[in-house]
């Protein structure tokens, strides 16, 4: 066990929008340390969005981030040498967490050309509450419903 918890790390703002969330969903989308390549790939795919939709593509992004985040999901526990499913409640930094990862994750393998062009594809179908992104939310929704009798086994 550790002695003391870690601290929490504080990130910066991004330069464009101010958006601390921009920065992390960045960070994830950045390959060996290419920062200013995912940011314009970020922000370009935000124009992308824009053109497609007419919207802002900021909240078009947000809104779509918030369709992807998961609420519950399950975790292993083993009792008495079988192990269950045990639904639980998701924090509110893994929930963003897991949110940009699931949607940089499903816009990787998106068939489209550029990645500027799969990750813009990816933000319009979660804003729209479809596409992989929102189906794996879902199958977790329903993985922990089907399991809710494991809940007393929480720890």
């Amino acid at each position: 066990m550790r002695k003391s918890k870690p601290k929490k790390r504080y990130i910066l703002p991004d330069p464009k929008f101010q958006e601390t969330l921009v920065t992390k969903f960045v960070n994830f989308l950045m390959e060996k340390g290419k920062k200013n390549l995912a940011y314009s790939i970020f922000y370009d795919s935000i124009e992308l969005v824009h053109e497609k939709t007419g919207e802002n593509g900021l909240d078009v992004w947000k809104s779509g981030l918030n369709n992807v985040m998961p609420s519950v999901e399950v975790k292993s526990r083993r009792v008495g040498g079988a192990t269950f499913q045990v639904p639980l409640e998701v924090r509110p930094e893994r929930k963003i967490a897991l949110g940009i990862k699931w949607m940089i994750q499903f816009a990787r393998k998106r068939g489209e050309k550029t990645m500027v062009e799969r990750l813009a594809g990816e933000i319009v179908s979660a804003s729209k509450g479809e596409g992989s992104a929102v189906k794996k939310k879902d199958d977790t929704h329903r993985m922990a419903e089907a399991n809710k009798a494991f809940s007393h086994f929480r720890f």
